[in-house]
Formats: structure tokens, sequence, C-alpha cells
């Protein structure tokens, strides 16, 4: 037999609940138009079970329709006031999570549910002690930052701190400049009246570009680049053409020219020879004087001498040769050997295209031009651009204008238009760095 102290420490067994008769669902569930019951939900503030709860609809304000209505869930105590809030309940509603609310007698054991689900309201609570208190206005941006410095110089990291130093050492104290401000304006004022204007710097820019003398206010394109600021008159004056005249044949005067490896050149000399007298001669010297520049150019691009270019440049006049050297070479410090340079190649080069858009009534073939310069079509492109053309395709209109025939019809033309356009200059893009 068991003895006493053994028999209470045993456990009691747990009485068995009564089993449940069934599981069934409502009769009928809550219409649009009713008011049944609803799940709420307190996410911060839980009411006491005795507090009482009205629901309320607030119909929308384009809508008499009392279905479409939104209803609100309110009740109080003797110190807040609880309700509803729209915006929370419906971004819970739209989370997906459903409940199915079911009211279990106990004295039958049955489980009845209602057969539609919803969403709980999310209540939210106002104090009414602090309901006449104005609300605090939102810090400015000064206060917000003081207060950022504040907490960084007591609780941030040295590297913080050090921060915090050196961005205070950067401020500029605006009320102390109250004072002078009116001098320093002064002073600014003064100093920029030796500064250009925005048409002075225009003229500047436009003098220093390097293309031979223009005329921005020419309406004929023949107009923008007067012949004698390309060629001096007189330089205009000795360059010989009568030896292609007496010539016989093209093969004769291709060895007349100083420079004898162009095809644009000896093209071009071929058809001015077909023309008539009008104008004739004045083209011949302007070709004439482009293979004299070809030639110079050839010679300069390597190293020369001064008294190497009479046996080089044979053919072509003394006064065209100084006179190139003067204007298209320069001398090194302490020396007295002309040398080319990059920039004055450029110079060269647009003084030399710049007869070449004459000969081919402002419609110059670059890149045959290119080919016989031994250069990259780009950069003899860029040079046409400088002189303010537009390498474009021919309309049937200007290929008839100009002679060319059909086949070129894909073919681009550096062509030159007045008044001329110079293209703009790109500013250069700067990268600040800071350490």
């Amino acid at each position: 037999m068991a003895s006493k102290s053994t028999t209470s420490l045993k456990k009691r067994k747990r009485e068995a609940s009564p089993l449940r008769t069934g599981f069934k669902l409502a009769s009928h569930s809550v219409g649009s138009n009713e008011v049944g019951p609803v799940l709420v939900s307190f996410p911060s503030l839980e009411a006491p079970s005795s507090t009482a709860f009205r629901c309320y609809r607030k119909k929308a304000k384009k809508s008499n329709d009392e279905a479409s209505a939104e209803i609100v869930v309110a009740g109080e105590t003797d110190v807040v006031e609880l309700e509803s809030n729209d915006a929370e309940s419906r971004r819970v509603a739209s989370a997906g999570c459903r409940y199915v609310i079911a009211v279990h007698n106990k004295r039958t054991s049955t489980l009845t549910a209602l057969p539609t689900t919803m969403s709980p309201y999310i209540l939210t609570h106002t104090v009414k002690a602090l309901k006449s208190i104005e609300p605090a206005p939102a810090p400015s941006a000064l206060e917000y930052f003081q207060a950022r410095t504040a907490l960084g110089e007591t609780f941030g990291t040295k590297k913080a701190k050090a921060a915090i130093r050196a961005r205070e050492r950067n401020r500029v104290d605006v009320g102390a400049m109250e004072g002078v401000m009116d001098f320093v304006m002064a002073g600014i004022d003064k100093a920029a009246e030796g500064l250009m204007t925005t048409e002075e710097a225009k003229e500047l820019a436009d003098n220093s570009r390097p293309v031979p003398p223009f005329s921005l206010t020419a309406t004929d394109p023949s107009d923008v680049y007067p012949l004698h600021g390309i060629i001096p008159e007189t330089e205009w004056k000795s360059l010989p053409v009568s030896a292609l005249y007496e010539a016989g044949s093209a093969h004769n005067r291709k060895q007349i020219l100083p420079f004898r490896g162009s095809d644009w050149v000896n093209t071009r000399l071929e058809s001015i020879m077909q023309q008539t007298e009008k104008d004739k001669k004045r083209s011949l010297k302007i070709l004439f004087y482009v293979s004299c520049m070809m030639a110079f150019r050839r010679c300069t691009e390597r190293k020369f001498t001064k008294e190497d270019l009479p046996t080089k440049l044979a053919r072509v006049p003394g006064a065209v040769v100084d006179s190139l050297l003067a204007r298209f070479t320069e001398c090194p410090r302490g020396s007295s050997a002309p040398r080319s340079t990059p920039q004055l190649d450029l110079l060269l080069l647009s003084h030399m295209l710049a007869l070449c858009l004459r000969i081919d009534n402002y419609a110059a073939d670059h890149a045959l031009i290119a080919r016989d310069l031994s250069l990259a079509t780009e950069k003899i492109t860029a040079v046409f651009k400088t002189l303010g053309c537009k390498v474009v395709t021919l309309s049937e209109r200007a290929r008839a204008r100009l002679g060319l025939p059909d086949s070129v019809a894909n073919e681009k033309r550096a062509v030159l238009t007045a008044p001329v356009q110079f293209p703009k200059q790109r500013l250069k893009k700067t990268t600040k760095t800071t350490r």
C-alpha cells in the first residue's frame, strides 16, 4: 500500500474537455450595407476590456452610396480616445492577411463561423489632456545641423570630431560679412573693369583661330576668305603659268608643277585647261600656289635647312619660298634654323584648303586631298570644319551645279556657306578632388 506522501506527489490528470459536437457556418454573412463584428488591433496601447466601441460610416466626398463609405471604429476612455487609422488599415489589408471570425458555444461545444473573411482595423490613440497643446514645429535645417553637431561632439569618434572642427573652421560667418559686403562688391566691380565683354571675347577667339583672314559679314562664299589674304599680291605676281599654256600634254604640264604627286591638283589642272579663257589664268595661279604649298609642306615636315630649300623647291619662285618660310615656320630659341610646329602646320593646311575650296567651287573633295597629303581623312575634315565648312552629302541640284556625276551621289564634300559659322569651342571638363 502506497504511503500518503507518495500519493500526494502524484500529478492530477486534467479532466477531459467535452467533445465538440460540430462546426457550422452562420446562416448569413454580413452585407455590404451592414456593420457586423469587426477585428481591431492595438499596436501601441490596449484599451481596457470595458471600453465600448462603435462603428461609423464616413461617406466619400463624391459618392452618396453607403456601401462605398469607409467604416471608422472609435471608442474612448477617461484618458484616451481610440480611432481606426484608414491608411494603416488599408496597408494591412493590402498585405493579404485576412481572418475568419468564429463564436464558440461552450454549452453546446459548437463553433459557428462567419462565411466571409475580414482584415483588422488598426487603432491609434490620442491623449485627451494633450489635445489642446499645439504640436511642436518641425526643426529647421540649422537647428537640425546644430543638434547633430552637438551629438557628434559628445558621442562621436575622434575622426568624426576632427571633421566637425574642420567644418567649423571653414564655415563663413554671414553676420560678420554684413558690414563689409558693400566694400567687397565695390572691389569686384572695380576689378572687373578691365575684363572683356562677351562680344570682345568672341572677337578675340575668332582672331586667334588658325585660319586665313576672314570676313564674318560676307554673304558670298568667295568673299569669306579674300584671295590676297592667303596669297599676298607680291607672290601672286611672281607665279608663272605661261609654261602651263605652252606645255603640249598633260604629262608635260605635270612635270612643271612643284608637287607632282597630287591627284587632286592633276585632275583639276586638266579640267581648268579645258575651260574658256575667262578666269582661266586666275584658277591656274591658285592651283600652282596650292602645289607650291604641298611641296613646301613635304620639305618642312622633316628636318631641313634654309640652304636646302632652293634645291628642293627649284620650281617654286623665291618670293613664294621666303613668304612661306616667314609665315609657316619659326626659329627655336637660341637657333637660327627654321622649324615647323604642329600649330604652324595647321595654319598652313587651313590656308591650303581655303584655296582648294575656291577651285572646287566651295564644295571640296576632302577625302582625295587627305590621300594626297598622306593624312587621315578625319584630320583634314577637322581642318575644313575649323574653316567653317560642313561635311555633307550633296543634293542632286548641288551636284548638277558643280557638274559632278551621279556616281558621287553617296560621297560627302566639305561645303562652305556664307555668312561663315565657326564651330563652338568645347569647354574642357574639370574634375574636382577632395581631400
